[in-house]
């Protein structure tokens, strides 16, 4: 029997809310995945060590303080001077379409944003980090 995905999901910095990302990570864990919830408040160096530790196939951040540009490219830079920069990276929250582009540069795989379903967010980890990590 092959290894489930393992997705860590992470509300970094300030942001104290944090119902919308319980629902994703809940509708991962019901598609099949094992989701590791960090919690409220973490810095981007514990979502990075968490992932390690974890074996993750990925992270998914959760960004609704305006800092996402910020938290997203520390997190990628951090996984990279790890070593573990094959660790996909998506997320959602409230972002602006005209940083969309740039957060893609970085190397964020996909972003999700107000209004997404959780099906879509299933469906897309399914076909790219499921796929992935098969």
């Amino acid at each position: 029997m092959s290894a489930r995905t393992r997705v860590v999901i992470a509300k970094p910095g300030l942001d104290g809310h944090d119902r919308g990302v319980k629902i994703v990570a809940r509708a991962l864990r019901d598609a099949g995945m094992e989701v590791i919830y960090t919690g409220l408040h973490q810095t981007p160096e514990q979502i990075v060590e968490t992932a390690i530790q974890e074996d993750a196939d990925a992270v998914g951040l959760s960004v609704l303080s305006g800092a996402h540009m910020t938290l997203f490219r520390k997190v990628i830079e951090l996984l990279a001077e790890r070593g573990a920069d094959d660790i996909l990276v998506f997320g959602g929250g409230i972002i602006p379409d005209d940083d969309l582009p740039e957060l893609e540069r970085l190397g964020v795989k996909k972003i999700f944003t107000p209004g997404a379903t959780t099906q879509s967010i299933v469906e897309w980890a399914q076909a790219h980090i499921v796929t992935a990590h098969a």
